[in-house]
């Protein structure tokens, strides 16, 4: 456990664990006293430590607003791992290759959807399959799905799914070109085959939300805010078991090409390929092709929650835009500016969102004189946010910042605290409606598992990492 280790104070938004023993760089924790408490009472802090013995890091093993225990990593992890020398490791990716978010706004007002709340619901139900094992009413061939991997939303697009100004609104144009089919297992691909276009279950959700607050105007009008009481549709998914077994596939091999290496980490799950191997650009390779699913299967999905707005307030597709699509969980090649010079670094983001300010390459044109939008799903019942990237986050986090509110406490745990009829019927007294798949999946996201969203939200804004633009509240939401 942590309890023994104190973090240094150095803000009061950053503490800091000093380089000791196999450590190659300090661990940098961006939290508050009181989120700090709650990375006391799991593993967290050592999961850092551990990830500042990787070969190659640069500058701090980071752990965000939203830190809590992972596989290998602490989820709200970061890690800059040098490219030619360095590594890549899946615990720093995670099981849910580009797990997300994608965000709509439409011209709706709260007034005009409550009264309709339970139909739409209804609705968005029927046109995105949800839950464990649900099917795709999209059928693939061998030789589609290898095309879905290869090119993303790009394939979405293509086939007359959503639009090509989606594509502008998302993280990589929805398609990382180091994408490789080849390097995708058929078992792994045999378990997407029939789940693009799926919500899935565990914490994935579709849910209805107005604008509570605008904090500034001028971004968020930007970014297709434009008042108080706007209705926005918010999609967090991922690459279903296509994406697990991709993680799963390559933990395996990397395990058996380096059992010595097995031996020697400090924890098993950070087992990695050493840069330059034919198995880390394999890995790179199929998780590209992985987090590309990811961007298809939420893009697929936000066609058809605009058919459900069609059929339930008769607006066209064109009226529903994108804001933006990010990646939660996923690695990239990217250049850092360290120590005055550029390095190429494989780039690990595990449960944190990019953070790119006005200006930079990789800020969407549309955002370039603002800074890229940056999406922080609450949990089912809180609020959401929606920030924008800074400058500082740039130079201090490797332009990430948090990804959600984080976990407290484990699915079991949560099944056996919680009874599902009890939370729904608390959430409607709240006037948010929930259709899900399962009594099991509303107890295991219920709102009492997740850290304050507003307090992770308060230490990205006060740390400079992530700055505020507007807060959604919840109307309505479908869980797996």
């Amino acid at each position: 456990m942590s309890e023994q280790i104190t973090p240094k104070k150095i803000t009061n938004y950053l503490f800091e664990i000093p380089k000791t023993g196999k450590m190659k760089v300090p661990v940098k924790i961006y939290v508050s006293e009181k989120l700090l408490k709650k990375l006391g009472e799991d593993n967290s802090l050592q999961q850092g430590i551990n990830v500042a013995t990787l070969p190659g890091i640069y500058k701090a093993s980071i752990m965000l607003p939203d830190a809590h225990q992972g596989y290998g990593f602490s989820i709200g992890g970061v890690a800059a791992i040098d490219f030619e020398k360095g590594c890549i490791s899946p615990g720093g990716i995670g099981f849910d290759i580009n797990c997300g978010v994608r965000l709509l706004t439409t011209p709706l007002k709260k007034e005009e959807v409550e009264p309709k709340i339970k139909e739409l619901l209804n609705s968005l139900f029927r046109n995105v399959p949800s839950g464990v094992g649900s099917q795709s009413f999209i059928k693939l061939s061998d030789q589609e799905l290898d095309t879905v991997l290869n090119k993303g939303a790009e394939w979405a697009v293509e086939q007359g799914y959503g639009f090509k100004e989606d594509l502008e609104r998302c993280e990589e144009g929805g398609s990382m070109k180091q994408a490789d089919a080849n390097k995708v297992s058929n078992k792994a691909k045999s378990r997407g085959r029939k789940q693009l276009g799926t919500l899935g279950a565990g914490n994935h959700f579709l849910e209805v939300q107005f604008v509570d607050k605008i904090f500034d105007k001028k971004i968020a009008q930007a970014f297709g805010i434009k008042e108080q009481g706007q209705v926005t549709i918010m999609i967090h998914c991922g690459s279903r078991g296509l994406g697990h077994q991709v993680c799963s596939d390559y933990l395996r091999r990397m395990e058996e090409a380096d059992p010595e290496l097995m031996r020697s980490l400090p924890e098993k799950d950070l087992i990695y390929a050493k840069a330059g191997t034919q198995l880390a650009k394999d890995y790179f390779a199929a998780m590209a092709a992985s987090a590309n699913f990811a961007w298809a299967n939420r893009h697929i999905i936000a066609h058809q929650v605009r058919k459900s707005l069609k059929e339930m307030f008769g607006l066209e597709p064109e009226q529903i835009k994108t804001v933006y699509d990010v990646a939660h969980n996923i690695a990239k090649i990217e250049e850092h500016e360290i120590d005055g010079e550029k390095k190429k670094v494989y780039l690990h983001r595990k449960g944190a969102t990019r953070s790119l300010p006005a200006g930079h390459p990789n800020t969407p044109n549309v955002y370039k004189d603002v800074g890229q939008p940056v999406i922080i799903p609450g949990s089912m019942g809180t609020s959401s946010y929606l920030l924008v990237g800074t400058q500082k986050a740039l130079e201090e986090t490797f332009g990430s910042t948090a990804h959600g509110a984080g976990r407290v406490m484990s699915r079991t745990k949560a099944i056996r605290s919680f009874r599902g009829e009890q939370i729904k019927k608390e959430l409607e007294e709240h006037h948010i409606y929930v259709k899900a798949a399962s009594w099991k999946g509303i107890c295991e996201e219920a709102p009492q598992v997740y850290k304050d969203i507003d307090e992770v939200v308060k230490v990205s804004h006060e740390a400079g990492i992530g700055n505020l633009v507007a807060r959604v509240k919840p109307i309505g939401v479908v869980k797996g």
